[in-house]
């Protein structure tokens, strides 16, 4: 980023400063795709929101579809999309989604990686067979996994964020398998964005790509997550880990007994400790958890349910200090 400021001038200015900030970009861009492995177009944005927006708007497909437990920038983006069910275990159910599709055409269905409040990881290869063959796109939303698991290469489109793998705040991006699926905007990023390219945080992207993104947590940390799991089942609390279709090791939804959400927030906060409820970007709302109730947890269960996870820099120490402050609360 350092290098980016100094070398910074407008990349879409034709003088010579110009072009070597655009020349910069564009080896960002480049690096970004190579280390993603991604074979199509990368399209920089502020962000996953920006990107989701983008996908959701500008999309040249007819109707748009989202499943039940997308984030709140994906269901914003498309306020009135057909939402698709999930069961108990946070699982697109693909034999309602086939139904759905099969009177619509060329649509455009948004199905996450990682969901950002239980960790859940959705299986793409038989939703995106069956989105396909249905003659739509997918939009895979992978802010959570990026940087952690491969890109699914199934996908026609896909959302990233740079701080989710270890980047600058303020960047992301949209990657698309050709520029055709979109409809351009005029401006930069080849007229499918407005906005001057963020060229610091676009060569800080890559670099934290190559670094190798963000891991789960050091050496031990699973087995302290699982020592972890192992208190709350204990103390008559809900890991929700155990009853999801394909649980991640660094994002857990857990229910104490008896006490809500947000009073966990507080006395954990307190103790030094920071979680969430829901999201980050919806946790302090008055507003319930859509993904909870999409998967039909009672509301007095989801008002329990905080959010636990895990970082590059987390150590075993402190999962087994959050496990016994989790103990003594209840």
């Amino acid at each position: 980023m350092e290098e980016g400021f100094r070398i910074w001038a407008n990349p879409s200015s034709p003088h010579a400063e110009g072009r070597k900030a655009k020349a910069a970009l564009e080896d960002a861009r480049e690096r970004v795709k190579r280390a993603l492995g991604w074979e199509g177009e990368v399209i920089f944005t502020s962000g996953a929101s920006e990107a989701a927006a983008l996908a959701m708007t500008r999309c040249a497909a007819r109707e748009r579809f989202v499943s039940a437990v997308e984030h709140d920038a994906v269901l914003s983006a498309a306020p009135g999309a057909p939402r698709l069910a999930v069961g108990a275990d946070g699982a697109v159910d693909c034999e309602r989604m086939k139904k759905s599709l099969a009177i619509t055409s060329a649509p455009l269905v948004a199905l996450q990686w990682v969901n950002s409040e239980t960790g859940n990881k959705l299986d793409h290869g038989e939703l995106t067979d069956a989105v396909h063959d249905a003659g739509g796109l997918v939009l895979a939303d992978c802010a959570q996994s990026a940087g952690k698991y491969p890109l699914p290469h199934e996908a026609d489109m896909v959302i990233v964020s740079a701080h989710k793998f270890g980047g600058p705040v303020g960047i992301g991006a949209l990657l698309v398998l050709d520029f055709a699926m979109l409809e351009p905007v005029g401006g930069h990023e080849r007229g499918y964005r407005r906005g001057t390219e963020n060229l610091p945080a676009a060569l800080g992207m890559a670099a934290a790509l190559e670094a190798g993104g963000m891991p789960y947590g050091r050496e031990g940390v699973y087995d302290a997550i699982e020592r972890f799991a192992a208190v709350v089942r204990d103390g008559g609390g809900t890991w929700l880990g155990d009853t999801l279709d394909q649980p991640t090791g660094y994002i857990h939804a857990v229910a104490m007994p008896e006490l809500s959400g947000q009073a966990q927030l507080m006395r954990f906060d307190l103790a030094g400790f920071s979680v969430s409820q829901g999201s980050a970007c919806s946790s302090g709302t008055l507003k319930g958890s859509h993904v909870l109730a999409a998967m039909g947890l009672s509301e007095e269960l989801a008002d329990r349910m905080i959010r636990v996870s895990t970082g590059w820099n987390t150590t075993p120490e402190e999962v087994d200090s959050f496990a016994e402050a989790w103990r003594s609360l209840i």
